[in-house]
């Protein structure tokens, strides 16, 4: 896998991916239905919102729509970082966290750039 070159779009596809699958095995009590009720939502929408961003027509458009993808990415991250302290998950929430992070990274790089 580490051999595989991804582009941006197919990163955060996957990680909506593997964030809804961990949302969809937290355990079925209300924290774990109320957290993985925002993962769900939090992760899948940084992927939609930068596909939302390659369709625009503007830098400030584009802007607009990566910083909201950001937006979405810090929040999964605090998510994933509360579901570790509860114990939830697996090493699955390490792995998350890492890619959460380094996709923060990459888009706060391409936002800065385009200023």
């Amino acid at each position: 896998m580490a051999d595989k070159k991804y582009d941006l779009e197919d990163r955060l596809v996957d990680f909506a991916a593997k964030t809804a699958i961990l949302a969809e095995n937290l355990p079925k009590n209300f924290t774990g239905n109320y957290y993985g009720s925002q993962l769900l939502r939090s992760g899948g929408s940084s992927a939609l919102n930068f596909g939302e961003a390659q369709g625009t027509n503007t830098d400030r458009d584009y802007i607009n729509k990566a910083s909201i993808c950001l937006k979405e990415l810090k929040e999964t991250r605090v998510n994933l970082k509360i579901l570790k302290k509860l114990n939830y998950g697996d090493s699955t929430i390490e792995k998350l966290l890492d890619e959460a992070e380094q996709l923060i990274k990459i888009i706060a790089t391409i936002i800065r750039n385009k200023k």
